[in-house]
């Protein structure tokens, strides 16, 4: 019965997310309706003790970093840097090369630290220009930009300074550089079978007849391309903010040391922070902080214009955002005291491969909860200790924990109940009908790759 109550506490939240209502409001309404089923004397201890401790634990974590990854994405947008860049590979991949150009696009903006839905907004205009060059169906466009936005450049490469490669720092004592050489294999599985995917069906719409089409909602405007900046110039905030990334995950341990004492007032007792699990957070920060600086330096006059406007609209995203992540980290939390929760804990442990069960509990929770930010926090937030004691055991690296729980988190959270799916496809003026069925099958890839980097490890040993 336990069990069930959990369960139904999952898909009440599943089913409120994909009607469209807020997380932040019935996140606690669904982990205290379980406790109440189980416990009923123990709902507003719960909801005090556990829920709000473990939302405000993980504001004070990563709100920083995702504030700071607002404001660069909006900055990175009112300065034209986005649109310049997007317009310079457009220009490059042409019309044989339309969906590869889009992936690239996408996936430079990710790693260079821009907001996902930052990018669908910046690319779309330039994915419809060229695929109603190229005659390519429009329906085709949101599955490419998931392949390049929701996946190997989110988290399968090193380095990423996207919130889904810095979570597992924080569990595990890595950086975000953990697994340089495992995470590009699985990078590059997703990316070659991806585009492998989408030629087909490109190549299956030529043979049918099928073009870009007519009719469609939410179609961009022609794009003034002698009003952008040079394209090279565009590149380098991102790049000041890829480099400083790994720049800092070197420096910030040799500086500090293995902890890191604060003691501002004379006579009191010191606190002490533990580098290991501060280092990813605090690289990706100072990281985005430079290449903020960076776009106010070279685009000064658009930005000092827009500046206000920008910070509220990147703010105000930021904070929901956070809060709605927040709110399923404390949801997670209160359904992983539940005597249900054990129960699905206890079951999973059939599952002897220390990797395999990260991955398979990690992509399941992003499934159920349609965030991958959301699944891994949750997963790792109850199970983490389980994964790392059954991975030292193993002599697994805790690199390889990693990366496994970034790239399995990435994998089915875009189920249709998904925000970013959801404003994606707003975006682009499709619906789920047209478009979603390409969308899972890049899912299935990504959930795929996985695996496939389990089984390299287990061959070849690398890291």
């Amino acid at each position: 019965m336990t069990v069930i109550v959990s369960l139904l506490a999952l898909g009440f939240l599943i089913l409120v997310a994909y009607r469209g209502y807020s997380v932040i409001l019935f996140a606690p309404v669904a982990a205290l309706g379980a406790v109440l089923l189980t416990a009923p004397a123990s709902v507003l201890p719960a909801y005090s003790a556990l829920f709000m401790e473990n939302m405000a634990t993980f504001v004070r974590n990563y709100f920083p970093v995702f504030m700071l990854g607002a404001l660069f994405g909006k900055l990175i947008e009112v300065s034209g840097f986005a649109r310049s860049l997007a317009a310079a590979i457009s220009r490059a991949a042409g019309r044989r090369h339309a969906m590869l150009g889009i992936v690239v696009i996408c996936a430079l903006m990710v790693y260079g630290g821009v907001s996902v839905f930052v990018v669908a907004f910046a690319v779309y205009p330039f994915a419809a220009e060229l695929f109603r060059a190229a005659n390519i169906p429009k329906r085709l466009i949101p599955a490419t930009m998931s392949l390049g936005t929701f996946t190997f450049a989110m988290d399968a490469l090193p380095g990423s300074p996207q919130i889904q490669n810095i979570i597992p720092t924080t569990f595990f004592g890595t950086t975000t550089m953990a697994a340089p050489i495992l995470g590009p294999i699985g990078g590059v599985f997703i990316l070659v079978v991806g585009m492998a995917y989408l030629d087909w069906r490109r190549r299956a719409a030529v043979t049918s007849g099928e073009g870009y089409g007519v009719g469609h909602l939410n179609e961009p405007e022609t794009i003034d391309e002698h009003a952008m900046v040079p394209a090279v110039l565009a590149c380098v905030p991102l790049a000041v903010v890829a480099v400083m990334n790994i720049v800092f995950t070197e420096l910030l341990p040799r500086w500090y040391g293995p902890k890191a004492t604060l003691a501002l007032t004379p006579g009191t007792t010191p606190l002490v922070l533990d580098v290991s699990r501060q280092v990813g957070v605090w690289a990706v920060e100072g990281a985005l902080m430079l290449g903020i600086a960076t776009v106010c330096l070279f685009a000064w006059r658009r930005v000092s214009a827009a500046f206000s406007k920008a910070s509220q609209m990147a703010i105000a995203g930021c904070l929901l955002a956070t809060l709605n992540t927040a709110s399923e980290f404390g949801f997670g939390a209160v359904i992983a005291a539940l005597p249900g929760f054990a129960a699905i804990q206890s079951a999973m442990k059939v599952i002897t491969n220390p990797l395999v069960n990260e991955a398979i509990a990690v992509t399941t929770l992003a499934g159920m909860t349609g965030s991958a930010s959301g699944g891994l926090s949750l997963a790792l937030a109850a199970m983490a200790d389980q994964f790392k004691a059954a991975a030292t055991a193993a002599h697994i690296p805790m690199e390889v924990l990693h990366r496994v729980a970034a790239m399995a988190c990435g994998g089915m959270d875009t189920l249709p109940h998904n925000g970013a799916i959801i404003t994606l496809l707003a975006i682009t003026g499709l619906t789920h009908r047209q478009s979603y069925g390409d969308i899972f099958v890049i899912t299935c890839i990504k959930t795929t790759a996985v695996f496939v980097v389990i089984a390299v490890y287990y061959l070849t040993g690398i890291v």
